[in-house]
């Protein structure tokens, strides 16, 4: 065990979160305890968008299936399992 952290919540709403075109919510963490590797969110106002390694850039969300294969591939690019 290496001590990362790697955690996914997807919520699915009755309307879209301002910023954002689906009706999902989420956020999808890998790092460690106070250190970001990668992120995606689309917290309410910034819309869809990841941050990875401290940099913050915009995600083409199309479905949540896609959204978790991309977090992974992020993930095991960066250092995770």
């Amino acid at each position: 065990m290496d001590g990362s952290i790697t955690e996914m919540v997807i919520w699915q709403l009755e309307r879209s979160v301002p910023g954002s075109r689906h009706s999902f919510k989420y956020r999808l963490f890998y790092g460690f305890p106070g250190r970001t590797i990668v992120r995606y969110d689309n917290e309410t106002g910034k819309g869809d968008h990841r941050h990875i390694e401290g940099r913050e850039e915009i995600y083409t969300f199309s479905d949540e299936i896609r959204l978790v294969e991309d977090f992974l591939a992020d993930r095991r690019r960066l250092g995770g399992k």
